[in-house]
């Protein structure tokens, strides 16, 4: 088997185990409820997904965790407001969080692992650090950068997923669910208190709490690779 068809059958395998786990965790999550909404689960297959499989990955597991918020009954009251808004906010919001998930990981590991490297480079040409010592430390480096990715990462996701839920809202469910006559600061209290202030604090919290458990599941997943 050649490296290519190895890296795609690796890719393959653990989004395939990912998706099962979103859809088993999402649905599990339909029953925990904190205020008007349950809580979603699947956030962390998500951000697991998108660290070490890529964009394409992370926005189809969003895409998944929308599918099953939709045939779980969990957007029913949304439902019956309007069916298009409904498919639409809930499909874009998972899609987007995996996308900007994967984007964040890529992006802040890339540039840390850059930076990192160009002081490396100028220490060793310093002779401050000795050549010998520069595999430890792009060693170290890489830890480290893995691990500040992905708190980003986990930030980013329940983020992007509550407020591409909240411009739905502001889209489709506006004058069905938000308070008439409350002016600006009303409508923003309303949205962010009542609306989704438990769940995204509790899946925000739940995220970075994880995180090392996140960082050490992804360091399992790349010794297996």
């Amino acid at each position: 088997m050649t490296k290519g068809k190895k890296i795609d059958t690796y890719t393959l395998v653990l989004a395939s185990l990912l998706t099962a786990i979103v859809i088993v965790l999402q649905f599990m999550g339909a029953s925990i409820r904190f205020g008007m909404f349950s809580i979603s689960l699947v956030l962390i297959p998500i951000v697991i997904g998108a660290a070490k499989c890529g964009v394409l990955v992370g926005g189809w597991l969003g895409f998944v965790f929308g599918l099953v918020v939709l045939l779980s009954g969990d957007a029913a009251p949304f439902m019956a407001i309007s069916v298009v808004g409904t498919i639409i906010t809930v499909i874009v919001k998972g899609v987007a969080c995996g996308l900007a998930t994967a984007l964040a990981y890529k992006g802040v590991y890339r540039y840390m692992q850059y930076r990192s490297r160009k002081k490396i480079e100028f220490f060793t040409k310093e002779g401050i650090i000795c050549a010998n010592c520069k595999d430890g430390m792009y060693d170290y480096i890489s830890r480290n950068s893995a691990y500040v990715a992905t708190l980003v990462a986990a930030i980013v996701c329940p983020v992007v997923n509550t407020g591409v839920f909240l411009l739905g809202c502001l889209t489709f469910f506006f004058e069905a669910i938000i308070p008439q006559d409350v002016g600006a600061w009303g409508v923003i209290k309303f949205m962010i208190f009542t609306l989704v202030g438990g769940n995204f604090l509790f899946e925000l919290g739940t995220n970075i709490v994880l995180n090392p458990v996140i960082v050490r599941l992804l360091n399992i997943v790349k010794k297996n690779k």
